[in-house]
């Protein structure tokens, strides 16, 4: 299966090269941030999923973050949480999809945390408790992805990495650099896997230059991921 991470700045930017790009993710469950949240936001949410072949699992409008995922997938249980507020910064959320692929049970958390260290740090407290009850509701393996707005030597990260696996780091593909698409320095765009997954490989997409620096200012990030066997009995 695969799950994947993309921020989509508002769909401002050149709207066909962003649906060419998720198409070449090829997603299972595609966690969104940014999704349009101001005029005709609703529209254009629906528009983007029409577009990619997707439909919407999990998103409403406070927070700009949504999942989609692909026909096939079983959406079991949705829910959009507004994280504490620190005005006067930006609302900061989590859009939640509790999904089935392939007889596989997800608690699939969308995140794009705050510019301030430690607002992001307690935001990651309430995302994780609120993943992992769900997961625990659902007999379902938690997976967060999205946008940190730091480096995997922060705190939140560290934390996120050290509840989850860091999917890149345990299978690399590509560089893994996400920002900025045009000059990609900085790998800020992740996807944390719960125990009982397997990471096969995580990098970007396999779409065209032009069309991943038209999209958006992000590059996106795509785990494939397959359930663990079993741990073996000891004698």
């Amino acid at each position: 299966m695969r799950i994947g991470t993309y921020n989509i700045r508002g769909m401002h930017d050149d709207v066909p090269a962003l649906v060419r790009v998720i198409q070449a993710m090829d997603c299972d469950v595609l966690c969104v941030q940014e999704a349009p949240k101001f005029l005709w936001w609703r529209s254009k949410r629906h528009e983007l999923a029409d577009l990619t072949g997707m439909r919407i699992a999990a998103g409403r409008r406070l927070a700009g973050l949504a999942v989609y995922v692909r026909p096939g997938v079983k959406v079991l249980h949705e829910e959009t949480h507004v994280l504490k507020i620190f005005f006067p910064r930006e609302i900061r959320g989590l859009a939640l999809a509790v999904v089935e692929v392939e007889g596989v049970r997800l608690a699939v958390g969308s995140i794009h945390l705050a510019l301030v260290p430690a607002q992001r740090l307690h935001h990651a407290n309430q995302i994780m408790s609120l993943v992992e009850a769900a997961a625990a509701r659902f007999s379902a393996i938690p997976v967060v992805c999205g946008d940190l707005n730091e480096t995997d030597h922060q705190p939140t990260w560290r934390y996120f990495a050290g509840r989850l696996s860091d999917c890149y780091p345990a299978a690399p593909r590509g560089d893994g650099r996400t920002f900025t698409a045009r000059n990609p320095s900085s790998r800020i765009d992740a996807v944390f896997a719960g125990p009982g997954l397997r990471i096969d490989w995580c990098g970007g997409a396999e779409a065209a230059p032009a069309d991943l620096v038209s999209a958006t200012d992000h590059l996106p990030v795509i785990a494939s991921l397959t359930p663990a066997p079993p741990p073996a009995d000891t004698p």
